[in-house]
């Protein structure tokens, strides 16, 4: 795993564009660091999650360089750098005819670990997570708005990928369930240490959960400071 303050992800110069010739992203520029939590904040349409989407390759990006650990996206085999990188969005993402149990092991039985080993890391991560193992026989639509936020952040977690995309994880729960998993998420990453990239367009969850915010505007990047840097220079508004 590399060291604290190393880079992990870096974008240089990067631009996405649609076939019509229209930039989501342009000239995007940011390294995210080792054991950090870089949040990418913005309104709808910003080009947040097409920059989160490049990482591991989802959407090609159209021009620039895009490293992983230095070494540029393009010359990873896809479906390693996949595994090397856990995944959560707003959808969850659950497949709904599998059990829980089932989602959050998946990627583990592709890598081909031991049916002991995965059963094992399943309910670590239950209880990582704040899930009670009798969960793992239920699917997804047996479970709460918040459980099933749960099982896709232990899903993320499952291989123990050392950088995790996080997109809008919180975003459609109510305003309490949202509160406790930021904690707990915050809890979480202080004590596995993962490097993140985290997609928002609410700013007191970037405030909350950063440790640098990078301002998105029309696919462009206007500030990348620290939360106190933040709140305390001009920025555009954010909704």
């Amino acid at each position: 795993m590399p060291n604290a303050g190393q880079s992990v992800i870096e974008f240089g110069d990067v631009s996405y564009r649609l076939t019509d010739g229209r930039a989501i992203l342009e000239n995007l520029s940011l390294t995210v660091q080792a054991g950090e939590i870089l949040v990418l904040l913005g309104r709808s349409g910003s080009g947040k999650t097409t920059a989160l989407k490049l990482v591991n390759r989802l959407v090609a990006h159209s021009s620039g360089e895009i490293l992983v650990e230095g070494k540029s996206t393009r010359d990873w085999d896809i479906m390693k750098l996949r595994r090397h990188i856990g995944y959560a969005i707003q959808e969850i993402g659950l497949f709904p005819h599998f059990n829980i149990a089932r989602n959050i092991g998946l990627v583990p039985e592709i890598e081909n670990w031991p049916k002991d080993r995965i059963r094992a890391r399943v309910n670590e991560l239950l209880t990582l997570v704040g899930l009670s193992e009798e969960i793992s026989s239920r699917y997804p639509h047996q479970l709460s708005g918040g459980q099933r936020q749960r099982a896709g952040v232990a899903r993320a977690l499952a291989a123990d990928p050392p950088i995790l995309l996080i997109d809008e994880p919180f975003g459609a729960l109510d305003p309490l369930t949202r509160s406790d998993l930021q904690r707990e998420f915050l809890s979480l990453q202080k004590k596995l240490g993962k490097t993140v990239l985290f997609v928002t367009h609410d700013l007191n969850e970037a405030l909350l959960l950063g440790t640098r915010i990078a301002l998105l505007e029309q696919g462009r990047l206007v500030s990348l400071t620290s939360p106190p840097e933040f709140l305390h220079s001009p920025q555009p508004l954010v909704a």
